[in-house]
């Protein structure tokens, strides 16, 4: 199947039975769905596991995508509520930033000065709400829009901003109580 093949066209003969069309989405979205379930899970083991999970569901599940947004849209929220799912179930408070900030760690290497300021990040971010946390991912690590973030999470754009704003201000106050107290 070529990579000029529309997504939406791929979903189409998917859906008639192509399994070569079903492969081709598989193909090129793997990467994304990987990425973001190690973002939120933050171990690559069960990163993969989850990416697993929701390729071997995906056909079943492709049957209630609607076309309403992007495919890459639909794989966006298809993962993170499958994330949000296996973290219920585990049971643990691990923070998502900690995947983020150990992959952004992993990704280059960085001097001492750069390692101390993620692991600053890292801290900083775990002490945020889930909720806030998990706009985090998506604006920052996965680079989305407002928009695309407010689509994933199935919230108004305007809820995004806000909780990027209570991001900043969280992270300017831990960084000014620092300074106060070195």
């Amino acid at each position: 199947m070529r990579m000029e093949t529309s997504d939406e066209t791929l979903v189409e003969l998917a859906l008639s039975g192509d399994g070569d069309a079903f492969g081709a989405l598989l193909s090129r979205h793997y990467d994304l769905i990987f990425r973001l379930a190690f973002r939120f899970l933050g171990n690559r083991t069960e990163a993969e596991d989850l990416a697993q999970d929701i390729c071997a569901n995906l056909a079943a599940k492709l049957r209630g995508y609607r076309g309403e947004a992007q495919l890459t849209t639909w794989l966006y929220r298809v993962t993170v509520n499958a994330a949000k799912d296996r973290l219920r179930k585990r049971k643990t408070r691990r923070r998502v930033a900690d995947g983020w900030v150990d992959l952004e760690i992993m990704s280059r290497q960085a001097d001492a000065e750069a390692a101390a300021e993620h692991r600053w990040l890292q801290q900083a971010l775990s002490t945020l709400p889930p909720d806030l946390n998990e706009t985090v991912v998506l604006i920052l690590g996965e680079e989305l829009t407002h928009k695309q973030a407010a689509e994933v999470l199935d919230i108004s754009e305007g809820t995004v901003s806000w909780r990027m704003s209570e991001v900043k201000k969280h992270l300017r106050t831990l960084a000014e109580t620092e300074e106060r107290y070195p």
